[in-house]
């Protein structure tokens, strides 16, 4: 039986959520992250107003390249003046605390966020996590048995919006990308008939 610091299995709307999207200079867990995003979802509702984003200043700014700044947009006279990744995962953390964390690619964003809490010396959050992608699959799977040659649903953000009727977005940044994870999740939810927390991990 899984043990969930909320002390037990919480209908799904009971708890409070963070999306959570970062733009970072490579794909390796040993680059550096640039930028954060997060968006709450509370009581089954998007509250945009009560986002966080920021960018966060590179240790190595000579490490930024320019296949990277085509990718995120993200300039390196931008990140001069950011606040530095100790300061932006105060407020990660702060916002976090013991709400789920909601991510597109979980293993991607986990770790980087495990490389930074490691780099500063903190300790591991292990915050509980539902992944839109792990959903996607889900309906997908549900679909295949309604519909043996039905195709499966794509897992790329944008194009996975797409395929299920929502809006295109600005994509490859940090808040953008977590606001259209945050309505992804939202629709898969629904569509998926999930009742509690559990049936979404």
């Amino acid at each position: 039986m899984k043990l969930w610091p909320f002390g037990k299995n919480p209908n799904w709307n009971e708890v409070s959520y963070w999306a959570l999207d970062l733009e970072t200079s490579g794909l390796s867990p040993a680059d550096q992250i640039l930028s954060v995003g997060m968006v709450p979802i509370r009581k089954g509702i998007i509250e945009f107003g009560k986002h966080y984003y920021s960018l966060v200043r590179p240790v190595r700014p000579e490490a930024l390249s320019a296949e990277g700044v085509k990718a995120h947009h993200i300039l390196p006279s931008e990140l001069e003046a950011a606040p530095t990744l100790s300061e932006v995962l105060d407020q990660v953390q702060q916002r976090m605390g013991r709400d789920v964390l909601l991510l597109h690619y979980s293993a991607i964003d986990l770790g980087f966020l495990r490389e930074a809490y490691k780099a500063l010396g903190r300790p591991w959050v292990k915050p509980v996590v539902v992944d839109t992608v792990v959903l996607l699959t889900r309906l997908s799977e549900r679909r295949r048995r309604l519909e043996a040659h039905v195709e499966p649903l794509p897992t790329n953000l944008a194009a996975a919006r797409a395929a299920l009727g929502l809006p295109g977005h600005l994509e490859h940044h940090a808040l953008w990308d977590a606001l259209a994870t945050a309505e992804l999740f939202l629709l898969l939810r629904h569509l998926l008939q999930a009742q509690t927390l559990g049936q979404l991990t």
